[in-house]
């Protein structure tokens, strides 16, 4: 099974020590271990972009497993998130670290990662590689920065760190 075909609190943690691969327009390649990610989780997580329904923003989250979701946060930063699950399910996970740049907005900025890529699949400019490797340990904590969310999905374990 693939791996995002899971749900994507699941699909979340097996995410953590995967090699995502960005294709540069100029032909460089760039490959870097997922080290940290969060998952969000349907119309009922109010947490997820999609908790208030089917939107123009949101329209990417019900698209298939492996499209690439890339949303600008604050006016400043682009943040990174991969679509799990089946389509017309709203799930995501965002990628929050990778060897070399902690911090979605950091991510994004290393791997030249901006709107462009917004519904468009994994497989071309950005891909995925399970190389075999796993962390020793993968810690599960509550996510960060959804202070907006109800209390209940602020505590729920769906952020994943390598230790």
């Amino acid at each position: 099974m693939n791996i995002l075909d899971l749900p994507a609190p699941e699909a979340a943690r097996a995410l953590v020590g995967k090699i995502l691969i960005r294709r540069l327009p100029d032909g460089t390649e760039l490959r870097v271990r997922i080290t940290e990610t969060e998952a969000y989780y349907g119309e009922s997580d109010t947490a997820c972009h999609a908790c208030h329904g089917r939107t123009k923003r949101t329209e990417v989250l019900y698209h298939p497993a492996g499209t690439i979701y890339v949303y600008l946060c604050y006016g400043i930063h682009w943040m990174l998130n991969l679509v799990t699950g089946p389509a017309d399910d709203p799930q995501a996970v965002l990628i929050r670290g990778v060897e070399g740049a902690s911090g979605p907005g950091r991510v994004t900025k290393f791997l030249a990662i901006d709107k462009s890529l917004n519904d468009t699949r994994l497989g071309g400019a950005l891909a995925l590689e399970d190389d075999g490797y796993a962390p020793e340990k993968v810690t599960a904590s509550p996510r960060v920065g959804i202070g907006y969310a109800a209390p209940e999905d602020q505590a729920k374990l769906w952020r994943f760190c390598a230790e």
